[in-house]
């Protein structure tokens, strides 16, 4: 890998994902794409910016010839909430993005490119706990449409041209650098702020609701090394399923008053429950761990902990 270009760098992964490769190759060889959102400071001082509308082919291949891009982390989307809020943008952004970014990997005969999936490719006859690789793949969300079509699209890719693309299933992903970009699991991120900043908070999801969840070190973690890892270890290329932990969001907020007694959540549900509702409990990662050796390194009590004094800091 020596070019990169990272699309949807200005949301909440692309953003520290770009960081990080920035810090770990040269990072005038990383490009860091966005389409709408105005990128942040930080991410137009350590390196290149383009701007880039990923359902138009043209604007993916321009910026592929100029700086001779070998690889390509593909993080433009509409997550799910949004995208049941707007379902052909989220149709449009995912499925043609994801399409024309392998077809631009196909002609340019790409060395890698990795395509994040989601548990939002399950549904509601998946199984719940400790949810397998291989299962049923009917998910009630548009998101979750987009997202199981991007995996058998890349494997088809990958078995009919030899294209080399990677994907991940991400859990609830939470950050305390970006704010969250309108997906169901949004709650695990916002209750960290308000919990600083006025001292409760309302979900809007239910107490008892048990979701995956991973934190941001680890997500990005996630992304480096399998696109690192070495291809004859690989039986699975776009979906492999990856954990971290999974909590209640009463368990959530108990984390957070160990450290802020005088924390107050309630829990008031709207229309992502349903969405929260379809997606499992738990899952299983065994192939990650067996293929590339994926291990994440945080907790629920960690992540709590790393939350709250990086929040403290950035809210002061």
């Amino acid at each position: 890998m020596e070019n990169i270009l990272v699309t949807g760098a200005t949301g909440q992964i692309g953003s520290e994902l770009t960081v990080e490769l920035r810090k770990k190759y040269d990072s005038e060889k990383v490009i860091a794409a966005g389409h709408k959102r105005k990128p942040s400071e930080k991410l137009l001082s350590t390196g290149p910016f383009e701007y880039v509308d990923v359902t138009q082919k043209d604007s993916i291949e321009k910026v592929v010839r100029e700086y001779n891009i070998d690889t390509i982390y593909h993080l433009a989307a509409i997550l799910s909430a949004v995208g049941e809020q707007n379902p052909q943008l989220a149709f449009n952004v995912n499925i043609l993005g994801d399409y024309n970014v392998l077809e631009v990997g196909r002609k340019y005969k790409l060395e890698r490119i990795i395509i994040p999936s989601s548990i939002a490719v399950f549904g509601p006859e998946t199984p719940k706990d400790n949810t397998p690789n291989e299962t049923v793949l009917r998910p009630t969300t548009m998101y979750g449409i987009t997202k199981v079509t991007g995996e058998l699209l890349g494997n088809y890719y990958f078995y009919k041209y030899g294209l080399d693309v990677r994907g991940v299933r991400f859990p609830g992903i939470i950050s305390s650098e970006t704010l969250p970009g309108g997906g169901t699991t949004d709650y695990a991120v916002e209750i960290y702020y308000e919990a600083i900043k006025h001292k409760r908070y309302t979900c809007f999801v239910r107490e008892d609701t048990v979701l995956p969840m991973m934190y941001m070190p680890d997500a990005i973690k996630a992304l480096i090394t399998l696109a690192e890892a070495d291809i004859s270890r690989l039986k699975h290329h776009c979906d492999f399923n990856v954990g971290a932990m999974s909590f209640s969001a009463g368990e959530l907020a108990e984390s957070i008053r160990k450290h802020i007694p005088e924390f107050v959540c309630e829990y008031k549900p709207d229309y992502r429950q349903k969405i929260a509702d379809s997606w499992p409990r738990s899952i299983d990662d065994s192939a990650a761990r067996e293929e590339w050796g994926w291990k994440p390194d945080y907790d629920l009590e960690a992540m709590t902990e790393d939350m709250l004094n990086k929040l403290s800091k950035k809210l002061k």
